[in-house]
């Protein structure tokens, strides 16, 4: 009862033009914070996960493994999780159909499902991709769970933003609840939202330069940040490491944050 009550609340925030902001935690601590700092909804990464285990991002991290990551984020906050699942963990669409519904029995809210072969960064031809999609969305209903149809190719390389929309489009009509395209311009991201269905679009490259207002005047439903807070704590330790040994500098550390504020925000 209490996922389908965090599924519903999901669905309902999507609304284009009225963009949900939804943070990409990488942790207990990073999910807390950010579910005390007034999150409505919050998102796995892969990338900022795998990091947490030493490991590097693109098909790194096993299913086991992120839907472990994902049941400790459910039981962490009281929000809706979705879940940032790469290519459902195989190629062929009852993989992804089964990896969608044990999205949902780790209390998920919502499933993202990528277009790209990971490890390796080519994109499944067309004909398969679209079959991933439809047996993924048959899963989604089966479970009650909100699917995210994410066509990747653009990140790699592999298509143009043509056939990203011409993807998205199939998957649209295949009965994704919301479409997501990486990198795609604000030309590109307006045809987009034309399908009907929402539109996640991931704060990264160019669109970094825009307000969450802009975003929404694109029409978009749902932005998101991927692995680029955790990145920029990343950076953190790379900058103030460098310094530390290289130079015996420790001024980094006079910015970081206030304990007490945050072990409040843990308690929230």
């Amino acid at each position: 009862m209490r996922r389908k009550t965090l599924t519903d609340r999901f669905r309902a925030l999507h609304v284009p033009g009225r963009p949900l902001v939804m943070p990409n935690p990488w942790d207990l601590g990073s999910a807390k914070l950010m579910a005390g700092l007034g999150a409505q909804a919050l998102a796995t990464t892969s990338a900022g996960h795998g990091f947490t285990l030493g490991l590097g991002d693109g098909g790194q991290v096993t299913r086991d493994m992120a839907l472990q990551h994902a049941a400790a984020l459910c039981a962490a906050v009281d929000l809706p999780v979705n879940g940032d699942f790469e290519n459902g963990y195989g190629d062929d669409p009852d993989t992804v159909a089964e990896t969608v519904r044990l999205a949902a029995e780790a209390g998920l809210a919502g499933v993202s499902i990528e277009d790209t072969a990971v490890p390796a960064t080519t994109a499944y031809p067309f004909d398969l991709a679209l079959a991933r999609i439809e047996a993924a969305v048959a899963a989604a209903r089966e479970v009650g769970i909100v699917l995210t149809a994410r066509a990747d190719g653009c990140i790699f390389g592999s298509y143009d933003p043509a056939e990203a929309l011409r993807r998205c489009e199939a998957f649209a009509r295949a009965g994704a609840d919301v479409l997501y395209a990486p990198l795609l311009d604000a030309e590109a991201t307006r045809a987009l939202v034309a399908t009907g269905v929402p539109v996640n679009l991931l704060a990264a490259g160019a669109m970094r330069d825009l307000t969450a207002a802009q975003m929404a005047a694109l029409g978009v439903a749902r932005i998101s940040i991927g692995g680029g807070l955790a990145r920029v704590a990343q950076q953190a330790i790379l900058d103030g490491t460098r310094a530390m040994l290289e130079r015996g500098d420790f001024t980094l550390l006079k910015g970081g944050a206030k304990a007490t504020e945050v072990e409040a925000l843990l308690k929230t």
